[in-house]
């Protein structure tokens, strides 16, 4: 019988499996979960492939490569090189180990498997012991409107290296789907303790995540603390194009943006040192949000521990309010 969760995790890609390998170190075995945005999945070379998912498998799994933060440790391209000979489409990299998953994936969907389950299994495989959880099973895919027109995230971010201008963003097929029934009982369960909104891009990453019909009052309806840890430092984003898509929305790349933009579900927000001012604590404060403070920037594994620490203490300070605030009344 696996172990009850006690934390769940919010993530996309790079920045948010760091985190949410800081967290499985932080709580005990088996007790962490993490929902992953699958906005950025999409059908190449004939292939399912889910660059989150497989992100946080891989860096939970013990076997990222350590430098990119993406893709597997010890890897081989001889598929690539022999597509590009063939003349095949090479804008997208494929590993041969990594392309052992995207062909093992699809074969199971393609029988019917739900994707919740493949991951579970994938999980086992690479002995995780955390929960690695879709936002859905069903098909969604983030959109982008640029100036260069309609483009799906990959095409985006990998093939045009995120040059295009941002004007609106979509997340096709979110109203259709639903979360899977293993993210809602957890939500339900009584040994749920905080829910953490790992430093992904709040907007390519997050709100794809929470646009699923439901999950976003199921968050809510699960009366735990909800802390989010900003992508941003000193008003840049450490990878990634966060505060370049924030600049082209018009939305200034602050804390209190972030903040803003998760008015209404978060309880506390962790920000990077840099950024602590009395101006960035009053409007946070203004909005009801708790305000948690340390070095944000995860290059080494203690400094994984550390951001998850800071963010599981910010939840625990929450939680004792919440307990006496309750009482009181």
């Amino acid at each position: 019988m696996k172990p009850a969760v006690t934390v769940l995790a919010l993530s996309g890609g790079v920045g948010g499996a760091k985190l949410a390998l800081g967290l499985s170190r932080r709580v005990s075995s088996g007790e962490l979960a993490v929902l992953v945005n699958t906005g950025d999945d999409f059908t190449h070379l004939g292939l399912r492939v889910c660059p989150d998912l497989d992100t946080v498998l891989y860096t939970l799994g013990g076997v990222v490569h350590p430098a990119q933060g993406w893709g597997r440790a010890d890897e081989s391209f001889g598929f690539m090189d022999e597509l590009r000979r063939q003349g095949g489409p090479d804008w997208f990299l494929l590993g041969d180990r990594d392309l052992v998953l995207h062909v093992e994936r699809t074969r199971r969907l393609a029988e019917g498997e739900r994707l919740t389950q493949i991951m579970s299994d994938l999980a086992s495989r690479f002995g995780v012991a955390s929960r690695v959880l879709p936002m859905s099973d069903a098909p969604i895919s983030t959109l982008l409107e640029t100036d260069a027109g309609a483009l799906e995230f990959q095409h985006y971010f990998v093939r045009l290296r995120a040059v295009p201008i941002v004007q609106r963003l979509h997340y096709a097929g979110a109203s259709q789907a639903r979360p899977p029934d293993e993210v809602l009982d957890l939500l339900r369960s009584r040994s749920l303790e905080a829910v953490i909104l790992c430093p992904s891009n709040p907007y390519l990453s997050i709100d794809p995540i929470l646009a699923v019909p439901g999950l976003r009052v199921a968050l809510r309806a699960a009366r735990v603390p909800i802390i989010a840890v900003s992508p941003l430092i000193g008003g840049r984003a450490v990878k990634g194009p966060t505060s370049k898509i924030m600049q082209e929305l018009g939305i200034e790349a602050t804390s209190v943006s972030i903040a803003r933009h998760y008015s209404g579900l978060i309880d506390g927000l962790l920000i990077d040192e840099t950024d602590d001012t009395r101006e960035t604590r009053e409007a946070l404060e203004a909005m009801g949000i708790r305000v948690g403070v340390t070095p944000t920037l995860m290059k080494t594994l203690d400094d994984r521990e550390r951001v998850a620490q800071r963010a599981l203490d910010l939840a625990s300070e929450l939680a004792t309010v919440s307990t006496h605030t309750r009482s009181a009344g």
